[in-house]
């Protein structure tokens, strides 16, 4: 018999109340809610006798701890995660039957997790590394795990290769080491060998690997999946994220140094934003391709290393996903929390994509592993909100109790409960493709083309984006100790730009050999790639650049969220600072007041300032911008402070913008830079109302990147 309907205004928060402890002003009791005495000794056998193996207290204690650490993830150990809902902009019944892509009326909770892949849960947030971005929607129709990355494509074709790709880039096994890094010998034997992964290591070197936060990083559900209507016809499909606060990175040697003074620094900006109430939003848009343009594409849309430019296809935003609650607890939420490429919900369903496929039994296989069994779905954070009916049994952490003698289908024992639920009552069926083929362990000739989007990539990018696909690229190869693995990767650079080649062959002090300019099959690593006879690539009519590929032409008008550091000392003005602040918190920026001591700052007219940062606790690279106010005395007791100099060299090195009230030149003055470039090049100075506004829209570019080429400064 069919079951009722959940309430669709319960919210997950509701469902996760019943499974949430507060412990204020509560008695301790055991596991089993037996009240405890003593806590702090152990039950022996006199003072200084043995312990007593009946101490079931200390027993149950000890046992807990010993296993309060779950294995981690194999890939994307470390994570950060936040609640929120999504909110649907207009029905898409034309494309798919899914109810909550349907309903404008109802908030579909959700809960993200966003992360880095290589490294340890113990490695630092700003490694140079993909980005997961992992959203589970707790539809009334079930969970909707849309498990993607902050780059659209992949470094593999076929899952077969995925265990390679994950130990290639893994610390070495005979050293562990490094740590949270691809520069090493291993991942670029691997990659030089693996021509299809050409487009993607773009992606990798550039700014994209290194973003100023989650909230400014776009996602991808990287591969093509089916939407299916009512009708049962089916269109093919493209997820991405696109960020209101637009797509910004930080500077390689900023991500170094934050790396060093808060490993934790994408944890904190997403757990303080939210906690402060400045919600982190992303539009959910959509390639959606009929199912007879398959093949109207100069690319297969099953391959995982492509994507489709959006000059071909537009993405249409459909809804908006915001986070708006920081978890309670983050191992039981932010650790426990299992995502599965393969929860998906009627209207939704999966293409042949060959690494798709293998994903399917890769992230079940581990959570089985990871969480203790086949119960992990029971873990409250993984719970949908929609009523779940079925025979599935025992097992460990087993929490649900099933009443009756019925474990089994087809029964008349429980009346044939529960039913089977048919396509009119919003049963699951998979699409119904017609499939004919051999059974063969071999790529599709459609697959072969492994140049063409990365050249893509690389030409629409900015000068200055360039700049760092090459330096990224020189750092990675110059860590790289085995010559052949160089050249090997630079003949695979040279097919994808022959400038690019020969800088990073400069910067490496290598050479370019002479291998085939079509190297279009993957060769393994017992094949000589000179030997290898290329494959034809189709006649390309994608567009030369794509605008969307590069970062410079993301959002830049707003500052909302962006940090701007005060610097102040004794003797400062009170009214440049507040005008400066009340002109910037007004647009959505955030201030922190930074001087030489913490404390009481004192102003020229007896004000009083408390400076909860000083020049020793905090740091420039913490901060999207920089101002100096008033103050003729703060402004020399700035200029005879070193570190409060290296402050704002670093931020010029950085290409933040940096504005000072007319006081604070002869600080200005005393820096590195100053007398090397012009005062338009990111730096104003002035009276707070002459130069507010335009400070506002310096720090929304987010960076002066021209000022890279002079940005050599000791800092």
């Amino acid at each position: 018999m069919p079951t009722s309907q959940p309430d669709p205004l319960n919210s997950k928060t509701e469902q996760l109340q019943q499974f949430t402890e507060n412990s204020a002003d509560q008695l301790m009791t055991t596991d089993q809610g037996v009240k405890i005495n003593d806590d702090q000794n152990s039950l022996t056998a006199g003072p200084r006798g043995a312990t007593l193996l009946e101490d079931f207290i200390l027993r149950e204690k000890i046992t807990h701890f010993d296993h309060e650490r779950i294995p981690e993830r194999i890939v994307h150990a470390r994570g950060s995660g936040a609640h929120g809902v999504f909110k649907l902009y207009e029905p898409l019944s034309k494309y798919t039957k899914a109810a909550f892509l349907n309903d404008t009326e109802t908030e579909t909770p959700v809960f993200v997790r966003f992360s880095t892949v290589a490294g340890s849960r113990g490695s630092t947030d700003l490694a140079r590394d993909v980005r997961g971005f992992a959203v589970k929607f707790y539809t009334q129709e079930g969970n909707f795990d849309l498990v993607g990355n902050n780059m659209p494509v992949f470094f593999i074709q076929d899952a077969m290769k995925f265990p390679d790709l994950v130990h290639a880039v893994k610390p070495e096994p005979d050293n562990e080491m490094p740590q949270a890094a691809s520069a090493h010998d291993t991942f670029w034997d691997f990659i030089s060998l693996m021509p299809e992964s050409a487009h993607m290591i773009m992606w990798l070197m550039s700014d994209r690997a290194i973003p100023r936060s989650y909230r400014m990083m776009e996602g991808f559900g990287v591969h093509s999946f089916r939407l299916v209507n009512a009708s049962g016809e089916s269109f093919f499909v493209k997820f991405h994220w696109k960020p209101l606060l637009g797509v910004h990175s930080v500077a390689w040697d900023e991500a170094q140094k934050i790396s060093g003074k808060d490993p934790d620094f994408h944890r904190r900006d997403l757990w303080e934003a939210i906690a402060a109430g400045q919600f982190p939003e992303w539009e959910l848009g959509l390639q959606i391709v009929p199912e007879a343009d398959e093949h109207q594409f100069p690319f297969d849309l099953l391959d995982p290393t492509k994507i489709i430019p959006e000059e071909m296809v537009p993405v249409q935003r459909i809804g908006k996903l915001t986070l708006n609650r920081n978890p309670d607890n983050f191992f039981a939420e932010t650790e426990q929390v299992a995502f599965h490429v393969g929860n998906i919900v009627p209207g939704i369903d999966f293409s042949n994509d060959p690494l798709l496929q293998g994903r399917l039994f890769s992230y079940l296989d581990t959570q089985l592993i990871r969480l203790g069994g086949p119960n992990f779905h029971e873990i409250p954070v993984n719970r949908p909100v929609c009523p779940v009916h079925n025979h599935h049994r025992d097992g460990f952490m087993r929490q649900t109790i099933n009443k009756g003698r019925v474990s089994y289908s087809p029964n008349s024992i429980g009346g044939g409960c529960p039913f089977q639920a048919g396509m009119a009552q919003g049963g699951f069926t998979s699409y119904a493709e017609r499939i004919d083929a051999k059974k063969v362990r071999e790529r599709s000739p459609s697959f072969h083309d492994h140049f063409s989007q990365a050249k893509l990539f690389f030409n629409s990018q900015s000068d200055e984006e360039k700049n760092h696909i090459t330096d990224a690229l020189s750092f990675e190869l110059g860590k790289v100790q085995i010559m052949a693995i160089r050249e090997r990767m630079l003949s695979i650079l040279y097919q994808i730009d022959h400038g690019l080649a020969a800088g990073v062959a400069y910067n490496i002090g290598a050479h370019i050999p002479d291998y085939p300019e079509q190297l279009n099959q993957s060769f393994g690593a017992d094949t000589d790639p000179a030997s290898v006879q290329p494959h034809p690539v189709r006649d390309v009519t994608q567009p030369a650049r794509s605008e969307a590929l590069s970062m410079a032409n993301t959002i830049k008008n707003t500052i909302r969220t962006r940090k701007i550091a005060f610097l102040v000392a004794d003797g400062f003005e009170m009214s440049s600072l507040q005008e400066m602040k009340n002109a910037l918190e007004a647009e959505g920026g955030i201030i922190n007041v930074i001087a030489p001591r913490l404390g009481p700052i004192t102003g020229e007219n007896g004000e009083e300032l408390i400076a909860a940062r000083s020049f020793l606790t905090d740091a420039s690279v913490f901060y999207d911008a920089v101002y100096i106010p008033g103050g003729i005395n703060c402004a020399a007791t700035l200029e005879a402070e070193p570190d409060a100099l290296h402050f704002v060299n670093e931020a010029w090195k950085h290409c933040k913008a940096i504005a000072a009230h007319p006081d604070a030149r002869q600080f200005l003055d005393a820096t590195y830079f100053r007398n090397k470039v012009e005062l338009d090049n990111g730096i104003l100075t002035g009276a707070t109302a002459d130069i507010s506004e335009a400070f506002v829209m310096l720090i929304a570019q987010h960076r002066i990147w021209e000022r890279e080429k002079p940005r050599k400064v000791p800092a």
